[in-house]
């Protein structure tokens, strides 16, 4: 009898633990179900609010509609599209007979709202020949419209995407005082100074001639200007921004500076001097500077770089990578001196821009001694030589060549030599 009252307590007990167990996987589905349903209601929320934010800036752009944007971009096409983040996508597509960029924030990225808002605001109220043009907006999908640039970004030239020619060092020299110029525009907003927090070869952009530009502003900051000495300060919880161009200070303290940028110019500096990845750069140049081999580390692909002016580069963006903020020297007082310096000798040298007809298509700089090849198009002529000795294709077309010819182009040459003289 006791055995069986034992069992049946047993079965008792057993029969209360799966209650038990029952009930509390219950309410935790429930709890997941309110969790769930909390989020959704959250970013339905977030995403309203975004858009009410949004639409409450003031009409400094044009505002587009969900079918016109997918109109131009032929319903969001894969053949469209030239770029992907993790923002969204970008398209090239014709808005107003215009060609425009659209940037596209990805389905369910609800978290990436911020930033979609923060650019938008951002871009409003920024006008600056060397930051990316904001054309208009669609709140209702996460899309920004701005203007195409049409040789992409420093970091495909960097990367020779699509078969590219290397950059020219004028060139270089000339991007590098147009991103400092427009930093330092940034830097002196008014009422607050903006910090762009993610500098990097991808975020500046060139247009048909190669003037740089920045842009991606998703993630830059707004900074009060309230410090003793004059140096504007934040502290951040939450680190944003890209591995080997990140402040090391700011990623050991979280303290956001202006000369937080400056960090990531320097290290954009060292790589168009090197043509090399980011990781150690900076200790790399370093002590080939220190060592007096420099020149065993500048990019090979341009070979006739002005060793005095790239020794005087390579010194300032070595100061502007210094580990501590207070080491590095002030942009507008040191750093674009030297920099207009350096532009002023690229606009002085051979290469400098002209017009669009006088530049070699290869190698994005006025000819010398121009050559038609069998393409019909004309070409510096080391560079058109040095193209067929590899290639049986057209730098430009990339068709099929019917041959390897090629023939001076002498009206041209004397219109380029007259120009040169001017």
């Amino acid at each position: 009898m006791k055995r069986i009252v034992a069992e049946e307590t047993i079965k008792h007990l057993e029969a209360i633990n799966e209650v038990n167990e029952a009930r509390e996987i219950l309410e935790k589905e429930a709890a997941g179900r309110l969790k769930a349903e909390d989020h959704a209601k959250e970013q339905s929320s977030q995403k309203r609010m975004v858009m009410e934010a949004v639409l409450s800036i003031d009409n400094r752009y044009r505002r587009y509609s969900r079918e016109e944007i997918a109109a131009a971009t032929d319903d969001f096409s894969p053949e469209k599209q030239i770029g992907e983040g993790g923002y969204g996508s970008v398209y090239k597509a014709f808005l107003d007979h215009t060609p425009v960029a659209v940037k596209v924030l990805r389905e369910g990225a609800a978290e990436k709202m911020e930033e979609f808002m923060r650019e938008v605001e951002v871009l409003c109220g920024l006008h600056h020949p060397n930051i990316v043009l904001l054309l208009g907006a669609c709140p209702e999908i996460g899309c920004i419209v701005y203007e195409y640039m049409e040789n992409g970004s420093l970091q495909d030239q960097l990367s020779r995407r699509g078969g590219a020619p290397p950059l020219p060092w004028c060139t270089r020299f000339r991007v590098l005082f147009e991103v400092a110029r427009a930093l330092a525009y940034l830097h002196g907003s008014s009422p607050e100074p903006v910090i762009h927090r993610d500098l990097k070869p991808g975020n500046i952009l060139l247009d048909r001639n190669f003037v740089g530009k920045i842009g991606d502003v998703g993630l830059a900051k707004f900074m009060p200007r309230v410090v003793p000495d004059g140096e504007t300060e934040f502290r951040e919880t939450v680190i944003a921004g890209t591995l080997h161009y990140m402040d090391p200070e700011y990623q050991r303290t979280g303290t956001l500076r202006p000369k937080s940028d400056l960090y990531a110019f320097g290290i954009i500096a060292l790589q168009l001097l090197t043509g090399r990845p980011p990781a150690g750069l900076a200790v790399m140049v370093e002590n080939a500077v220190g060592g007096g081999s420099l020149a065993a580390v500048l990019d090979p692909s341009v070979p006739d770089w002005p060793f005095p002016e790239a020794e005087k580069l390579a010194e300032i963006a070595l100061r502007c990578t210094q580990l501590r903020c207070r080491d590095r020297p002030e942009l507008e007082a040191d750093v674009l001196p030297v920099l207009e310096r350096l532009s002023a000798a690229a606009d002085g040298c051979p290469s400098g821009r002209g017009p669009a007809h006088f530049l070699c298509p290869i190698l994005k700089m006025p000819m010398e001694d121009p050559y038609i090849a069998a393409d019909g198009f004309t070409y510096e002529y080391r560079a058109i030589r040095a193209w067929l000795a590899e290639n049986q294709t057209s730098p430009v077309t990339q068709m099929q060549l019917p041959d390897a010819t090629i023939i001076p182009n002498h009206s041209l040459r004397l219109a380029i030599e007259e120009w040169r003289s001017l």
